[in-house]
């Protein structure tokens, strides 16, 4: 039976605050902080353990091999003679927000019937630019199931960042769905980070219908506001359509052809009047996971920091008061994601998919969570700070730990 489940990033031994995606208002904010690894693991643990207790099916990915002293070799260097900006590029632990490991379609969407599945190219951000390759072989490995088609990247120089730039409505999950591609256009401070020609290309592979097939442009407001991915502005579940006023460069052309292609449509828009595009982005108010309940109604799975924002929390007790589609709340305490720009919705790919396909070992219940929190609380690194990415001693720490997750995960293949 094809359910979505969510697959989180475990958040990897090397977390660590170097400020290096430019337009990412929070991360540039605590560069040169000391982050915490292991209570950010733990953090993104017990979130999925509120998802699980929640009634929703849960899955995960293990972090990335970093420093990435390949990348370096690429490059003619090591970890030890690179240069400050290329040392923090190779020790980054990006790949947590799950979010950017790939675009997914459904396979009631496709025309060969299977879920298909290209791993993002990342190429806008240099530290961010050489993960697809270890993303694409766990990829390759979890869905190896002739269910799903796994693709290579888009290439160069289309850039193309996942799921971040992707929303699906539909009438269920198991239901065929339109499916809609969120692109930016180049200039100003900040960089687009997704192009319409690479968004193009993903949905001829997955072979998706033109007419279930919307291509939309992201308000340039709203990305040199700091909206680097359409995910901080906008989120969409089944027949639902949760957005900031400002997320669209065309708002009412970009709503007419939703409604269009896809008339059930519920558009639950927040005015800029209620909250707005500062407060929006700051906090994370709709980098959150809007979830079908297993009991009836949806749910947001949210970060505490929208709590913490009048504005925000406002706005949403009346929604939930009133008769919205969105009928709980679920705060949770991610803060050092998000200290590094990453909220819930960053942390997690969501994927359409008969369990039983998908290869056990990222299928996550409480017994794994357990292991995993294991290894996280006697391995991962209290803290990092930004001169501790030139120690040798901690390279070698935080590449045992990862082993030691791997090991414990029957995950040897992927070291």
């Amino acid at each position: 039976m094809l359910t979505e489940i969510n697959f989180d990033g475990i958040i990897g031994p090397t977390h660590n605050y170097a400020g290096l995606s430019r337009g990412n208002i929070a991360s540039a904010t605590n560069a040169g902080d000391a982050s915490q690894p292991r209570a950010a693991a733990l953090q993104g643990i017990d979130k999925m353990r509120h998802n699980l207790a929640a009634g929703l099916a849960q899955g995960f990915f293990v972090p990335l091999a970093r420093p990435d002293a390949a990348w370096l070799a690429s490059l003619d260097t090591t970890v030890a003679a690179a240069e400050p900006h290329l040392r923090a590029q190779a020790w980054s632990a990006s790949s947590m927000w799950a979010a950017n490991a790939a675009t997914v379609s459904p396979a009631p969407d496709c025309g060969d019937g299977k879920c298909h599945l290209t791993v993002a190219n990342l190429v806008t951000m240099p530290h961010r630019s050489h993960e697809w390759q270890g993303t694409l072989a766990q990829l390759r490995l979890a869905f190896a199931d002739p269910a799903f088609a796994v693709h290579a990247p888009v290439p160069a120089p289309f850039g193309d960042e996942g799921a971040a730039n992707h929303m699906r409505l539909c009438a269920g999950h198991d239901a065929p769905g339109v499916e809609i591609f969120v692109y930016g256009v180049g200039g100003g401070r900040f960089p687009a980070r997704q192009h319409l020609d690479a968004s193009k290309a993903i949905a001829r592979a997955h072979r998706l219908d033109p007419a279930r097939t919307l291509f939309l442009r992201q308000s340039d407001n709203a990305i040199q506001g700091g909206a680097f991915h359409n995910d901080v502005v906008a989120v969409a579940n089944e027949h639902v359509l949760f957005t900031h006023e400002s997320a669209f460069e065309d708002r009412a052309g970009a709503h007419a052809q939703i409604r269009a292609a896809f008339p059930a449509v519920e558009i639950v828009e927040v005015p800029a009047s209620a909250v707005s595009l500062p407060e929006a982005i700051k906090s994370y108010l709709f980098n959150a996971q809007l979830v079908s309940l297993p009991t009836g109604g949806m749910g947001l799975v949210l970060p505490t920091e929208a709590r913490e924002t009048a504005a925000v929390w406002q706005w949403l007790e009346a929604h939930v008061a009133g008769n919205g589609p969105i009928r709980q709340l679920f705060p949770v305490d991610v803060r050092q994601s998000m200290a590094n720009g990453g909220g819930p919705a960053c942390l997690r790919l969501r994927i359409v998919a008969d369990p039983a396909t998908v290869d056990p070992r990222f299928i996550a219940d409480d017994a794994k969570l357990d292991r995993i929190a294991e290894v996280v609380a006697r391995h991962w690194p209290e803290s990092i700070a930004p001169g501790d990415l030139t120690s040798a001693a901690l390279a070698t720490e935080v590449g045992a730990a990862r082993a030691a997750l791997l090991d414990r995960l029957d995950l040897g293949t992927l070291a």
